[in-house]
C-alpha cells in the first residue's frame, strides 16, 4: 500500500492539463490506449515530467535507451522513455537476488525461471486495485482467453502477464516464417534444378555461387550466414533447419514432433538436429558458409544479406525481406521461396490463449499504471502494426476501405531496415507537435522484441487483411519484376504465404496452458554444462574440414555431454513432450 501511495504522490505532481489519445484516423476508440479511467483527468497517466521505465526483455538484442523513432513516438503518446535491459551476463539471476525484475517484463517463454518470479512476488498482479481493468480495459475485453492462460499457470491462481502472438479468432495456423528463401534470379538461370532435399539444396548453392561470386559491394557470397547470439538451449541456426525440414518444434535439448509427442534429442545419431549440423558443415567444407558465421552478431549480419552476400535464409526476416530492396527489384533480382519436396516446414497454431512470451510488470514498479497503459496499447492493432511496421501516417497506414499499405517511405524501411531517418520530419496527430527523426529504421524498432497479436492474425480495423504485409491487397497485386513473375507462374503462386500453404507443412498447436516445470538446482547445474557442450561442439562440428574431423567433434561432444549429465537432462526433455501431447 505505501508504494501505490507514494506513486499516487509521484504523479498527483506531474499532472498535465489535457491527455492526448493515440487513435486512429478510421476507428480512433478501437485504436487508444483506451482506459477505464478518464485519460484527460487521470493523474496517473499525465505525467509532466518525463518517466523512465525499465524494461528487462529475455528477447532484446539491445542494451540501453530505446531510440529513433520508437522512442520518439513513446514520448509523444505517454511522456515516457524506456531504458532496455537483455538478459546477458547473468542479468536474470542478478536482478532476481535484488527482489526488483524492472519495471516491465518481457519473458523469453514461462518456464521455471518465469514460474520462480511469480512464486518470489516479483511480478504485479494485473487485478490489483482493478489495474488491468482501469488502465487494459483493450486486453481485458479483447483476450480474455489469453488473461485465463496465463492464469491457469501461476501457482496462486492469480494473473501475472499475458502472453504474445495472441489472436480473437481461432485460425488454423499463423502465417509462415519458415519460407526457404533463396536468389530466384540465379535459380533461374541455373535452368531450375530439381531440389528434392538438403543435398541437392547444398549443390544448387554451389552453383548459385560460381555463377555470382560477390555481392553488391564487391565481396564474396556465400550460401547461408549464420549468427550465434540467439542461441539457446542449441546452437539456433541448426535448431532452426531441423525444424524447418523436419516440422519439428524446440523443446528443451531436442525436437518434438507435435503430430505424435515423438521426441528427438539433440545428439540423436541421424537425428534431425545431427542432420542438419551435418549439412551445415558440408555448406562450410564447400565454401558455401559465411566464415564469419561463429563471431557475427545479427545486426552484422543485415548488412551482408542486404548486399546480396547471402544466397539462402531458412527466415523471411533474415532473408527475402532484407534483401528483396527497390534496387534489387529494379535489377530484376529476387529472393523468393524454394522448399525442397522432402520437407514438411513448420508453422505455429494461432491460439486465443497466446504463447508463452509473457508481458509481464515488476511489483516493485512506482508505475504499473504507465506500464499497463504501455501493454495495453502494444495490444491494440495499431500498437501491433507499430512493433513491426513503424509509425502510422509515416510508414503505414489503412485505407477507407480496410486496406492496409505501406508509404513509399515504410515500404523502403521494412525492406531495409538499415534506412536512415536522419531530418525526416513527423506530425504527431495525437499531440500536434512536429519532430525531427533520427537513427535508422532498424534502431527506432521497439526494441523489447516481444510481440502481441500474432503475425498472421486477422488485424480487426482491416477489411478481412492480416497483420502480416504479404496478405495485404496492396501488396498482392502485379509481379514486382520479371524474376516475380517467373516465380509465380513457376509455382502457380500469388504470393509466399499462398505457396507455402500448397507445399507439405506441419502444425504446431500453441498449448496456453503448458508451462515447463522448474528443473531441480542438481538438474539445472548439469543442464547448464550439457548446453554449454553442445553448443560449442556444434559450432566446432559446423567448421570441420572434413568427415574425420566431423565425427570426432561429435564424439567428444558426445563424450563431454555424458560426463556432464545428458541422460538426466533427456529424461526431464522426454517427459515434457507426452505432458504436452495430452494437453493439445
Amino acid at each position: 500500500m505505501k508504494k501505490r501511495i507514494l506513486c499516487l504522490v509521484l504523479c498527483l505532481a506531474m499532472i498535465l492539463p489535457v491527455f492526448a489519445g493515440c487513435g486512429s484516423s478510421k476507428t480512433p476508440a478501437a485504436s487508444t490506449p483506451d482506459t477505464a479511467a478518464d485519460p484527460a483527468n487521470d493523474p496517473l497517466l499525465n505525467n509532466e515530467e518525463t518517466i523512465n521505465l525499465t524494461v528487462f526483455s529475455q528477447l532484446a538484442n539491445w542494451s540501453g535507451a530505446q531510440s529513433g523513432w520508437g522512442a520518439t513516438l513513446l514520448k509523444d503518446l505517454f511522456n515516457i522513455t524506456l531504458t532496455i535491459i537483455p538478459d546477458t551476463n547473468g542479468a536474470y539471476q542478478t536482478r532476481m537476488e535484488s527482489g526488483n525484475l524492472g519495471d516491465i517484463i518481457a519473458w523469453g517463454s514461462n518456464d521455471d525461471q518465469y514460474a520462480a518470479a511469480v512464486d518470489k512476488g516479483l511480478l504485479f498482479d494485473w487485478e490489483e486495485e482493478d489495474l488491468l481493468h482501469t488502465y487494459g480495459s483493450y486486453i481485458e475485453e479483447t483476450f480474455p482467453d489469453a488473461l485465463a492462460a496465463n492464469r491457469s499457470i501461476n501457482s496462486d491462481g492469480q494473473i501475472y502477464g499475458i502472453g504474445h502472438s495472441v489472436t480473437n479468432q481461432a485460425n488454423a495456423h499463423d502465417t509462415f516464417f519458415y519460407d526457404w528463401g533463396i536468389r530466384w534470379d540465379l535459380y533461374k538461370e541455373l535452368g531450375y534444378p530439381e531440389v528434392k532435399n538438403l543435398d541437392d539444396l547444398a549443390d544448387v548453392l554451389g552453383q548459385m555461387k560460381a555463377i555470382c561470386p560477390t555481392g553488391d559491394d564487391g565481396k564474396p557470397t556465400y550460401g547461408v550466414s549464420l549468427w550465434p547470439d540467439w542461441d539457446g538451449d542449441m546452437v539456433m541456426y541448426v535448431k532452426a533447419m531441423a525444424s524447418a525440414y523436419y516440422g519439428y518444434d524446440e523443446l528443451g535439448i531436442g525436437l518434438y514432433d507435435a503430430s505424435n509427442g515423438d521426441f528427438h534429442d539433440a545428439l540423436e545419431a541421424d537425428g534431425p538436429y545431427m542432420e542438419a549440423l551435418k549439412f551445415l558443415n558440408k555448406l562450410y567444407r564447400n565454401n558455401l558458409l559465411d566464415p564469419d558465421s561463429m563471431t557475427q552478431t545479427f545486426d552484422q549480419l543485415m548488412p551482408k544479406v542486404t548486399n546480396g552476400n547471402v544466397l539462402f535464409s531458412i527466415f523471411d526476416f533474415s532473408g527475402s525481406i532484407l534483401f528483396n530492396t527497390a534496387t534489387h527489384v529494379a535489377e530484376n533480382k529476387y529472393m523468393e521461396p524454394l522448399v525442397p519436396e522432402e520437407a514438411s516446414v513448420i508453422v505455429y497454431g494461432l491460439s486465443t490463449g497466446g504463447g508463452d512470451r509473457i508481458w509481464s510488470i515488476g511489483n516493485n514498479t512506482l508505475y504499473p499504471e504507465k506500464c499497463m497503459q504501455l501493454i495495453n496499447w502494444l495490444y491494440t492493432p495499431e500498437g501491433a502494426m507499430t512493433i513491426w511496421y513503424g509509425i502510422r501516417g509515416l510508414m503505414w497506414d489503412i485505407d477507407e476501405n480496410g486496406g492496409i499499405y505501406f508509404t513509399d517511405l515504410g515500404e523502403t524501411c521494412y525492406f531495409d531496415p538499415s534506412t536512415d531517418l536522419t531530418g525526416v520530419e513527423w506530425t504527431s496527430p495525437y499531440t500536434g507537435e512536429t519532430y525531427t527523426l533520427d537513427g535508422t529504421f532498424n534502431d527506432g524498432k521497439i526494441q523489447i522484441n516481444n510481440t502481441s497479436w500474432a503475425f498472421g492474425a486477422e488485424n480487426p480495423e482491416s477489411d478481412g487483411e492480416c497483420f502480416q504485409y504479404t496478405t495485404w491487397a496492396s501488396q498482392m497485386g502485379d509481379p514486382k519484376n520479371d524474376t516475380d513473375a517467373d516465380w509465380r507462374e513457376h509455382t502457380d503462386s500469388i504470393g509466399t504465404q499462398d505457396y507455402l500453404n500448397k507445399v507439405s507443412y506441419s502444425i504446431v498447436p500453441v498449448v496456453s496452458e503448458y508451462a515447463k516445470p522448474e528443473r531441480d538446482a542438481e538438474l539445472e547445474l548439469k543442464w547448464n554444462q550439457v548446453i554449454t557442450a553442445i553448443k560449442n561442439g556444434s559450432w566446432n562440428a559446423i567448421y570441420a574440414k572434413d568427415d574425420a574431423e566431423f565425427e570426432s567433434i561429435v564424439s567428444k561432444m558426445r563424450a563431454d555431454c555424458d560426463a556432464y549429465g545428458y541422460d538426466a537432462c533427456v529424461e526431464w526433455c522426454r517427459n515434457e513432450p507426452a505432458r504436452k501431447f495430452a494437453m493439445q
